[in-house]
């Protein structure tokens, strides 16, 4: 099956072929999760699986630009390696001590996730709670279980660990001390600016953003199932994500938390633009950024309607519908994303409401979005 390139093809496949075995996957996962004896981890294990579905769902929707034999094998790893950040990036928010060493531990496991052979659990080194029952240990083996099925990924290993680095650099940064935060972000985008010649039109805070999303990633891991991929294809595809598409996606993240950011005393990156104006400019800026190389990657239509997609799934929140002048401002970057972000805009709005009235009970109880 060719990747689906047309609003109607991909809707359709989502909803029918990727949802219901991300689920199922999420499920498994759920049972292990339940499994851990201490309390804390335990609540944070089913937390990441429960609570971010949407994110599994979203990261999925790329294993459909790999064959029909090889899908399951990319969903298990996307999936999985999603819920390690999620489960991570709750670790790090609530922990008490802010220390980066603890962080950087903690995030060994997805550069091992990516690096089959080196299974090694100092994870929970610089903490009290340990004892998972090897959960995260096995969500990294099985990573390393898929990946090493996938016949290119010696040759796409270099760029998706470039990727998987940046994030793991950003949940470091952004979740030290307060007063730490915005001089290592900035310190680590002066550094990287040097090498990165894609980021020097960027401001810092924008560059952070681009490094948080793991779209390239999953990007590269389906291409990397179907063979055929050398070194320099796997950067180009890099490339293409990282840093404008990526940078989009969580922007508009950062974009619908904003209100529970403040309170919760958190970084949000789209509180350093001056004012809204200045927001849906540079948002602009990236969305055409990003949609000029996307338009470069093979199956260019797919990335494209991914690109367009992402703007309204973000758009169509419930933070968003609530909230009149976020609203408003969602409005103006509608616009921006054309005739395929009004339609899957308005999609998202009815599957929301339809999941809302109808649990679905593959999803082990999570929240669908």
């Amino acid at each position: 099956m060719r990747a689906p390139k047309t609003m109607w093809t991909m809707v359709y496949h989502v909803y029918k072929k990727i949802v219901p075995e991300v689920h199922n996957i999420l499920a498994e996962w759920r049972v292990r999760a339940e499994q851990i004896e201490n309390d804390e981890l335990r609540e944070f294990a089913l937390e990441s699986i429960d609570e971010n579905t949407f994110h599994s769902e979203g990261g999925g929707v790329f294993a459909l630009l790999t064959d029909e034999e090889k899908r399951s094998d990319v969903l298990w790893f996307i999936v999985t390696y999603q819920i390690i950040c999620d489960y991570l990036d709750s670790l790090c928010d609530q922990s008490e001590s802010l220390d980066p060493n603890d962080f950087r531990s903690l995030h060994e496991a997805l550069r091992q996730a990516l690096a089959p052979g080196t299974l090694q659990d100092v994870y929970y080194e610089h903490r009290a709670e340990k004892e998972d029952n090897g959960f995260l240990s096995s969500l990294v083996a099985v990573c390393q279980k898929k990946i090493q099925t996938f016949e290119s990924f010696a040759e796409a290993q270099s760029a998706m660990e470039e990727l998987s680095l940046h994030y793991r650099n950003l949940q470091v940064y952004k979740h030290v001390k307060k007063e730490d935060r915005e001089p290592f972000l900035m310190e680590w985008y002066e550094e990287t600016k040097q090498q990165v010649p894609d980021v020097r039109n960027m401001r810092w805070y924008e560059f952070a953003a681009g490094t948080g999303s793991t779209l390239g990633v999953y990007t590269l891991a389906a291409y990397a199932s179907k063979g055929g991929l050398n070194e320099e294809e796997a950067h180009r595809i890099k490339s293409c994500y990282f840093p404008y598409a990526q940078g989009l996606h969580i922007l508009l993240d950062y974009f619908i938390d904003q209100e529970e950011d403040l309170a919760d005393d958190e970084l949000n990156f789209c509180t350093y633009y001056r004012d809204e104006d200045d927001m849906v400019e540079r948002m602009s800026g990236f969305k055409a950024e990003a949609e000029k190389r996307l338009g470069e990657m093979p199956d260019a239509g797919f990335h494209k309607l991914i690109n367009k997609g992402i703007i309204a799934i973000y758009l169509a929140d419930e933070k968003v519908q609530t909230d009149p002048e976020m609203k408003r401002t969602a409005r103006r970057m509608i616009r921006f994303g054309g005739a395929s972000t009004v339609f899957f805009y308005l999609n998202s709005w009815v599957f929301r409401k339809v999941s809302d009235k109808e649990e679905t009970p593959s999803a082990a109880g999570g929240k669908t979005e």
